[in-house]
């Protein structure tokens, strides 16, 4: 039965309970982190009804181009505005840190390794990226993580590979055209793929990607029952590095189409961030750290519907959030003074030419 603006469904006792309309990619990925969230929202909500709906995203449909050339989540969020579900599960990483009007981020779960793995051939089974023979083709879809390493293993060559992480496996495994490929850390765990991982590279190798590791759960922000129950997910640590990178990536008005990567901690109520921005070769780059206390204190936690960099974050103190977006934005500062727009504006050149 249809109520309203709202679906609704009887149950076995006649009960009239909401049905909350869940969004995802078609990709296993996205089902599995869709269902993990379900599952989630299952638990603290016994009497919902959640339904899953599949849809297609841009870069589902357009496989021959590079990634970082194609707007991946764009069109999944511009669905949803159709009605169609209530909420959206994402990988953080590919959201944009602005998002359209009238949608926020209403959860970022509690991060999942944020780091990127190696995933060797077969062939290459026990080497690493230092003991792969010179000239060893390696996949990667990501300007970030081709810039970082092809000036940290200059023996090495980089090249383009497209489609969901069955798909790329598959390429690396079935084909000689690459020693192997690099994948995020989280999405080979959730796919119950851990044993394919045969490095892990930690940010002396290579930072991560903002948000990377972190499911967030889109929402429209008039739907204050819906932003109310998913924001019981929010996990407080999470929400504040990822606001911190967000901010970070926002203010050098990055995206994928450029090679920006960050690391960021929380220790003793101290956030720490370092970021960088790279050219595509890598040859020029530019780091820099900060940190900022998050202890709000004596502070209570704010109910005020304040975004931060797009999240919406009821259960973190305010006080702690806007620590966390500013050390984003004075790091950013930071590296612009210092010519940061100048390798960010030639990358970008660069990657549209190609």
């Amino acid at each position: 039965m249809e109520e309203g603006p709202y679906k609704c469904v009887r149950d076995g006792n006649g009960t009239v309970n909401r049905v909350i309309r869940m969004g995802t990619r078609k990709s296993q990925l996205a089902r599995i982190q869709t269902d993990y969230v379900a599952e989630k929202l299952k638990t603290l909500y016994p009497d919902v009804h959640l339904e899953i709906v599949a849809m297609s995203t841009i870069g589902d449909k357009i496989l021959d181009t590079a990634l970082s050339k194609v707007m991946y989540n764009y069109s999944i969020t511009s669905i949803s505005l159709s009605n169609r579900v209530d909420l959206v599960v994402h990988s953080l990483k590919d959201l944009p840190t602005t998002l359209p009007n009238g949608f926020t981020i209403g959860a970022v779960l509690q991060r999942e390794s944020p780091h990127d793995a190696v995933v060797l051939h077969p062939k290459n089974s026990g080497l690493t990226l230092d003991t792969l023979p010179d000239g060893s083709v390696i996949g990667t879809s990501s300007l970030r993580r081709a810039a970082q390493l092809k000036k940290r293993f200059p023996h090495l060559e980089f090249k383009d590979i497209r489609g969901n992480l069955n798909t790329r496996l598959k390429k690396l495994d079935e084909k000689e055209d690459y020693a192997a490929i690099i994948l995020a850390a989280a999405g080979l765990k959730r796919m119950g793929w851990e044993a394919r991982v045969s490095q892990v590279l930690g940010p002396e190798d290579c930072m991560y990607a903002v948000g990377q590791g972190a499911l967030a759960v889109e929402v429209r922000a008039r739907d204050c029952d819906i932003l109310e129950m998913v924001s019981t997910l929010h996990h407080s640590e999470t929400v504040l590095r990822c606001i911190a990178e967000r901010a970070f990536l926002r203010r050098l008005e990055g995206g994928c189409s450029v090679p920006v990567a960050v690391n960021t901690e929380v220790k003793d109520s101290v956030l720490s961030l370092t970021g960088a921005v790279y050219s595509l070769d890598g040859a020029d780059s530019l780091k820099e750290a900060m940190e900022t206390s998050v202890d709000p204190g004596n502070k209570l936690v704010s109910a005020a519907d304040i975004q931060h960099v797009g999240v919406t974050a009821h259960n973190v103190p305010q006080c702690a959030q806007v620590a966390a977006e500013k050390l984003g934005v004075d790091l950013a500062d930071l590296l612009l003074s210092k010519g940061a727009m100048e390798i960010l504006t030639t990358a970008r050149k660069l990657n549209d030419a190609r």
